[in-house]
């Protein structure tokens, strides 16, 4: 893929460190042309049998669009969204996929070519005409990061604005939603998190600007913004998720901080105005889900995460589970994803943090799992409790890491700190699990649902894994009717 003028140069900030490209690997068909859209259809079985009780919807979202004309996207965060639902009841399953129809898309799909700029891109148009345009309305809400299934619809969710509403059947895209209360300049995130026991709903989301305010988000489980609360930020950091832990909402406030008036400006992209600041520490804040008072504010050694596995309350100290980063190199190797090439490991690591819940200081670190890995994930019921298992994607232990997306699943046990994992084999790659728990009255653990893409068939299909043996294989392989560029974040519903 060839990059067109828009795509910025990296920022020496993040790219400092980080080696030559490695030859293109299978996995770079996946990015090779954009995602072919499908109505509903019937998967076929490749392998095994779904479970009779399995019965819902798993839906994942994505980036899928990667260049219009000669121009490319700066990032692999810039690509549209898409959705893919499968649905499943009585044994069978059938599947449809869909762009999210944003205004963005829609204009550009009319005119042929870039219009906006994105996370890592700037607008192709001219300075002058890009510079008329406030920053909110000159990056282009993609809709490519996770979704959230509510009763009567399915959100497509950019952390930068209000989500978009999608028919949960159709996934026809009826418009923006500002569940009640929303503005067009307040981000609503990408990884909300419901509590099993109430259902209600919690969110954040960035206001940027000369002040710049983190947003708190409680919600019913509609989806409707019940309460809210604000705090003032100390410059504009990257918040990309949050953690629930028993009745506590936490964040860790990496030290990564945007240039603000390079963007402003337009003179360069979100993502080359970042930069690693280690001095600022990690701060960790904690809130009151029930009033959404914060709690404590404190300052820890720094680090950066993407991603969140989960957190719980145990005797007045918070334990939570990370992908844990020495620093935010990260960043600039993902930009080079939708090229088909990886300049090297992207080294997070699943760590677990004890906190004290009423001051936030950090008490003690320990890695769970020393290798490079992402995507972390527990069942639903779960979610702000101690969990049995947490699921996230690995490397295969017979391939090497450099250039190389993840091909592997892992399952580490909580309580003996086992880990084990399934590796798919040459030139199949994973994206990241969605658990899935088992119906009310159903004694089994569950399973794990996950799109796998093979680069020698060059097909992507849905493998399915009992819940607490991941390591025995899939027990369902459906095969998909066209490729599925590798998504972000999904769910079950």
């Amino acid at each position: 893929m060839t990059s067109g003028m828009s795509k910025p140069v990296i920022a020496p900030q993040a790219s400092e460190g980080i080696a030559s490209p490695s030859a293109a690997k299978a996995w770079a068909k996946a990015f090779s042309q954009p995602a072919t859209p499908f109505e509903s259809k019937a998967l076929r079985l490749i392998e095994g049998s779904i479970p009779v009780e399995l019965k819902g919807s798993f839906y994942q979202n994505g980036a899928a669009r990667f260049s219009r004309g000669e121009t490319s996207i700066g990032h692999w965060f810039d690509g549209d969204g898409a959705i893919l639902a499968v649905r499943f009841d009585e044994g069978e399953a059938r599947g449809c996929y869909r762009y999210v129809a944003t205004e963005g898309y829609c204009t550009e799909s009319d005119a042929g070519e870039f219009i906006k700029g994105g996370y890592g891109m700037l607008s192709p148009q001219p300075w002058l005409r890009r510079l008329g345009s406030p920053l909110t309305q000159a990056v282009k809400n993609v809709a490519n990061t996770s979704v959230l299934a509510l009763p009567d619809r399915l959100l497509a969710l950019w952390e930068a604005a209000p989500p978009h509403r999608l028919d949960l059947e159709t996934l026809e895209t009826v418009g923006l939603d500002d569940l009640g209360s929303l503005k067009p300049n307040q981000g609503y995130s990408a990884h909300p998190k419901q509590d099993p026991k109430t259902r209600e709903i919690f969110n954040f989301g960035i206001e940027a600007g000369p002040v710049t305010r983190l947003h708190l988000y409680r919600s019913d489980r509609t989806g409707k913004i019940v309460q809210r609360a604000a705090y003032k930020l100390d410059g504009v950091p990257l918040i990309h998720d949050m953690v629930l832990a028993g009745r506590y909402l936490v964040f860790c406030i990496s030290p990564v901080r945007l240039k603000l008036m390079p963007a402003l400006l337009q003179l360069r992209s979100f993502s080359d105005s970042l930069t690693w600041q280690p001095d600022k520490g990690t701060e960790i804040w904690i809130f009151d889900c029930d009033t959404l008072d914060r709690v404590s504010r404190s300052t820890a050694p720094p680090w950066f995460q993407w991603h969140f596995a989960n957190g719980s309350l145990e005797q007045g100290e918070i334990l939570l589970q990370l992908v844990r980063y020495p620093d935010f190199r990260s960043n600039a190797l993902l930009e080079t994803v939708p090229t088909g090439l990886l300049a090297d490991d992207l080294g997070g690591e699943l760590w677990q943090l004890r906190i004290d819940s009423q001051t936030g200081q950090l008490k003690e670190q320990n890695c769970l799992y020393g290798q490079t890995c992402e995507f972390p994930a527990v069942m639903p019921g779960r979610v702000g409790q101690q969990p049995r298992h947490i699921y996230f994607d690995a490397h295969c232990l017979a391939r090497e890491t450099a250039g190389e997306l993840f091909g592997a699943l892992a399952q580490l046990d909580m309580q003996s700190g086992e880990v084990v994992r399934f590796d798919f084999g040459e030139n199949l790659y994973v994206n990241s699990p969605v658990c899935v728990r088992p119906p009310l009255g159903n004694s089994g653990a569950g399973w794990v649902m996950t799109l796998v893409f093979d680069g020698d068939r060059n097909r992507s299909e849905l493998w399915i894994f009992e819940a607490e043996a991941v390591d025995n294989g899939a027990i369902a392989r459906l095969e998909l009717p066209e490729v599925i560029p590798f998504g972000f974040h999904g769910t079950w519903a």
